[in-house]
């Protein structure tokens, strides 16, 4: 049964810095592209980062590109997500996505197979 668990959510100034982790079990997570998603209320669901599975491409959101980093640590089976320099607009559910199908845009949520169950970041100004 596959698992993706996130953590490191929580409350922050604007400014501030968080980073989120998301552990896999379940599933060789270093064989899968994975990827952070974001969802704030009324809003869909919008892809943030995604990475490839030996880490050497990533790829952004233009919201927060320069912000945040993702990294993977494929023999923790662990993706990451350091969030910097935070601002209000970034207070969303955060999830991640593992197994990008054949294809498929990586900022779109129906190109991915797995997901967590997600973790709450909120930021105040």
């Amino acid at each position: 049964q596959v698992q993706l668990v996130e953590s490191g959510g929580g409350s922050v100034q604007a400014g501030g810095s968080l980073r989120l982790s998301c552990a896999v079990s379940g599933l060789s997570a270093g064989k899968k592209y994975m990827a952070w998603f974001r969802q704030a209320p009324g809003n869909e669901r919008e892809g943030v980062a995604w990475i490839n599975t030996a880490g050497g491409t990533t790829e952004y959101s233009p919201s927060v590109k320069g912000r945040f980093t993702i990294s993977r640590d494929n023999a923790k089976n662990t993706m990451y997500l350091q969030m910097n320099s935070l601002k209000p607009e970034d207070t969303a559910m955060y999830y991640c996505a593992a197994e990008r199908r054949f294809g498929a845009s990586w900022y779109s949520p129906a190109g991915w197979n797995y997901w967590g169950q997600g973790t709450q970041v909120t930021v105040s100004s």
